[in-house]
Order: structure tokens, then C-alpha cells, then sequence
């Protein structure tokens, strides 16, 4: 069996597991931004950088109301998060220029959603031929650079689009 090491996931877990709420209210609530990657606030969301990306660049955006349900977002919320995706996009294609992109959201545990009680979108910049053998062999992703290397070079186009 071949190990990949990766140290620098232990905080997460540890942190993780003592949490007492929701993840991103608590990332909401912390208003420490630049450690908790967060690259914009609007009045009804906020946009953030995935701290376990599956490609440099995956941001998240995610409604300040904590719910599972779609239904429960007013008609402002669901056009601010749809205005803060297109900004996202511009954003990650001025600083990353990617070929492509991946846009969804995950609705439920049976839907494959991670944290299910607060929805979200994800946004996740392509390349071609940015799936190599690493997933396949190693379920393992490459990833070129750090978050913070990542969210200093998107930070900066966040604020001049605001």
C-alpha cells in the first residue's frame, strides 16, 4: 500500500470535530475573513474559498440563512447568489484563466452533499487535461498551489468588482 502524507489536513479534522454548529455560520459569524478564506460578503451571502478544493480555485457560495431547503430563499437571495456566481466566474477567469467551469450544488445527504444543512454552490475552475492519473490511481488530487497563495491572488479581484 503506498501513503501520501498530508499533514496539514489534521487541523481541519480536529477542528471539524469539535464544532458545535453549523460550519459556515460559524465562518459567517467569526468575521476573520482572511483566515477563513472568505473572498466577499454581500447582504445575503458570502463567497468563499473550499478548503478542500478539488481544483485550485473551487469557491463556494452560500447563503447567509442557514437552510437545506431552496424553497426557503427569497427571491433577493436567490438573484444575489446567482450575481455573486457570475462575479466568482469573472474573478477566477481574470486571475486563473480556466478552460471551463463546474457549477452545482449538492441537495441532501442522498444528493451528495458534505455539510447538508446549509446549501450552497460550488464553482470549480477546469483545465484541460486537469484530471490526471492522481484521482484514479491514488484518489489523490494535485493541487499547485497553497489556499492562502490562492486566495491572495483572487482577493484582489473581489474587491475591484465589488
Amino acid at each position: 500500500m503506498k501513503r501520501l502524507w498530508t499533514p496539514w489536513r489534521m487541523p481541519f479534522i480536529k477542528e471539524f470535530k469539535t464544532l458545535k454548529g453549523c460550519v459556515f455560520c460559524e465562518l459567517l459569524a467569526a468575521k476573520e475573513d482572511d483566515k477563513n478564506f472568505i473572498l466577499h460578503r454581500s447582504s445575503t451571502c458570502f463567497v468563499v474559498l473550499n478548503k478542500y478544493p478539488y481544483n485550485t480555485g473551487h469557491l463556494m457560495v452560500i447563503p447567509n440563512l442557514h437552510t437545506a431547503d431552496f424553497k426557503d430563499l427569497d427571491s433577493q437571495t436567490l438573484l444575489d447568489l446567482h450575481i455573486q456566481i457570475q462575479k466568482s466566474i469573472g474573478a477566477i477567469q481574470m486571475v486563473m484563466n480556466p478552460q471551463g467551469f463546474n457549477l452545482g450544488m449538492n441537495l441532501g445527504e442522498a444528493g451528495g452533499a458534505g455539510i447538508r444543512h446549509h446549501m450552497h454552490y460550488h464553482i470549480v475552475p477546469r483545465w484541460n487535461g486537469d484530471t490526471n492519473f492522481m484521482p484514479i490511481t491514488a484518489e489523490t488530487r494535485v493541487l499547485p498551489e497553497t489556499l492562502d497563495q490562492t486566495y491572495q491572488k483572487l482577493k484582489p479581484e473581489f474587491e475591484s468588482i465589488e
